[in-house]
């Protein structure tokens, strides 16, 4: 089986190329995990990541770390800028084996055949430079660049899931063919329990889901069945013999919030069923609470904590989110603004992005407003399936990540924001009913305060 390194430029405190609030490191990551996603999920083929998250990462590490596992491949992830608008590829501009020629050729072919073509991109062509990526990498190694974070037309595309979503195929169909990798066979046919983490009539939602899941860590591939006349893409993550092992991987599923179900090859498969509303306390909705009641409430605990309400406020009515609610979650997320786990008040990420345990800080904003933005952003890409509203520029990096309506209550949020978090919804409304009941106190002594003063008051 062949491995590929893919190297996510930039992250951590190496933001890399940034224009009007949005960072390079951000799409180059995005990218990464969703080629990833594809070509586990289509070929047999063993993937390796330099970076998962928003971390700093060296050039010397990533190519040690690269030379270190004996890698057929390393393909490295960027976005371009200081002028101008395209696509173009990379490879060491000394001697390389042909091999490596041969490559670049095919992949930068099939994305300019189907993507540049598809949304009138221009292609700048292949080059070669004196990258240290593509010089002291030991294998056959390509370095592409996918359009201009400083150009406003490339941006938008960036910031275009759809786009985001077809270019990392692009990349992960070439890769492919250049390398010749095989693609992944189901299970043969028999007593066979297979898992099936999703049923869907768009392709699309199956690729999502797929790629959600190898950023969990569970590889899985795309079948498509017609029941009825109708195509379902289902997302297998396993075929076993045991049933009990089938049952094992439902539960360990569920921990991340998927729900599964196990299908006996050979039986008749009913069409899935429609899904449930959510159930619980909506996301969407006005909010509520005066800033200066929920900064209130939250220097009640916390005596130095930001006066960050008017920004939740200002941000979430633009989106029609419930912004009082999400302060909730923020001091859930931050402990009050303490910043006791993993994130630190500089990083001005009051709702956890990026931060996935185990040591990882998350995502970093520039400014607390920004910071107040992605989270009102992550909450609206759960929440709904509608674009951002026009004007609004996108700075939540995983926002590409969710899958879009999966959550429109609260309590959906269960097992999706926090896992496995099976009372996460629940915690963030206790927090804010407390919220509504300090802010009714503060109003009920502004009220006896002004009764005092119409009662001194002597005309």
């Amino acid at each position: 089986m062949k491995r590929i390194i893919i190297d996510p430029g930039h992250g951590g405190s190496d933001s890399g190329a940034t224009y009007k609030g949005f960072f390079e490191k951000t799409y180059n990551l995005s990218i990464a995990l969703l080629v990833k996603a594809t070509l586990e999920s289509r070929y047999e083929v063993d993937i390796i990541l330099t970076r998962t998250a928003d971390q700093t990462v060296s050039l010397k590490q990533r190519t040690d770390f690269a030379n270190a596992r004996n890698a057929d491949f390393y393909l490295s992830i960027h976005n371009n800028a200081a002028g101008g608008r395209g696509f173009e590829s990379f490879i060491y501009n000394r001697t390389v084996p042909a091999e490596t020629v041969r490559i670049q050729n095919v992949i930068h072919d099939t994305i300019a055949s189907t993507i540049l073509n598809k949304y009138k991109i221009p292609n700048r062509g292949k080059k070669r430079a004196n990258f240290h990526v593509l010089r002291e990498t030991k294998m056959n190694a390509l370095l592409l660049e996918v359009l201009f974070v400083d150009n406003d037309t490339d941006l938008n595309l960036l910031n275009n899931s759809i786009f985001i979503k077809d270019v990392s195929t692009a990349i992960a169909e070439g890769t492919a063919k250049a390398l010749n990798l095989p693609k992944k066979t189901p299970p043969p046919s028999g007593t066979l329990y297979k898992v099936i983490a999703g049923s869907f009539t768009e392709r699309e939602n199956a690729e999502e889901r797929a790629a959600f899941l190898a950023t969990k860590g569970f590889d899985s591939f795309i079948t498509s069945l017609v029941i009825k006349g109708t195509t379902y893409f289902r997302v297998q993550v396993g075929a076993f013999s045991e049933k009990s092992n089938a049952e094992d991987l439902v539960a360990k599923l569920k921990t991340i919030g998927i729900e599964s179900f196990i299908y006996t090859e050979g039986t008749v498969e009913p069409p899935p069923p429609e899904p449930e509303p959510d159930k619980g306390y909506p996301i969407a909705g006005n909010s509520e609470l005066a800033a200066a009641h929920m900064n209130n409430y939250a220097r009640s605990v916390n005596p130095e904590a930001p006066l960050l309400a008017a920004y939740y406020l200002v941000h979430s009515k633009r989106y029609g989110i419930r912004g009082d609610i999400a302060f909730a979650q923020a001091l859930h997320e931050t402990n009050f603004f303490r910043f006791t786990g993993d994130v630190t008040p500089e990083q001005n990420n009051y709702a956890g992005i990026g931060a996935t345990g185990g040591g990882a800080k998350g995502a970093s904003f520039d400014t607390p407003s920004d910071g107040v933005l992605a989270h009102i952003q992550h909450l609206y890409a759960y929440s709904s399936k509608d674009p951002i509203p026009a004007g609004e520029k996108l700075v939540d990096p995983r926002f590409s990540l969710v899958q879009r309506g999966s959550a429109t209550t609260w309590q959906a949020l269960n097992g999706k924001w926090a896992v496995p978090g099976t009372t996460y919804g629940e915690m963030i409304l206790t927090l804010y009913k407390k919220m509504v009941q300090s802010s009714i106190t503060d109003m009920e002594t502004a009220i006896e305060k002004l009764n005092k003063v119409l009662k001194d008051i002597i005309i």
